[in-house]
């Protein structure tokens, strides 16, 4: 791995994005795949690939996401922190670009977990008075 590799991990819900990012021409790589082709959604591919947009490096790295667990959705947020982290490793001078966007962040929300006793998490079985 040469110096200019930065790797970082991005995590959303249940998902985990591993991102390699290299200065390069603009390729960007999910398990394999495009990353448009991947997040067959558009609004998936932009949410990814939105701190890119932010700093304006999109022609100037190239990137490598191994993604896994959850969803797209899921793996779509998971790689935008991750992407996010990296640009910041490779260039402190974008966190505050990067932060004012909301890139930053980790998502805390996640599924909560079924209760006993209760067909859900929240939901509760009729209740009968008589």
């Amino acid at each position: 791995m040469s110096e200019e590799t930065f790797v970082t991990v991005g995590r959303r819900k249940t998902a985990v994005a591993r991102v390699r990012l290299t200065r390069g021409t603009g390729k960007i790589e999910v398990n394999g795949k495009d990353a448009e082709s991947y997040f067959k959604a558009e609004e998936f591919a932009r949410a990814a690939l939105s701190p890119l947009k932010t700093v304006e490096m999109s022609e100037q790295v190239d990137i490598t996401v191994k993604a896994h667990g959850g969803g797209l959705n899921g793996q779509a947020g998971a790689t935008r922190l991750g992407i996010a982290r990296a640009l910041e490793k490779l260039n402190g001078d974008l966190r505050v670009d990067l932060k004012k966007q909301g890139h930053m962040k980790r998502d805390p929300r996640a599924r909560e977990r079924k209760k006993t006793g209760q067909p859900g998490a929240r939901k509760n079985f009729q209740f009968s008075k008589r």
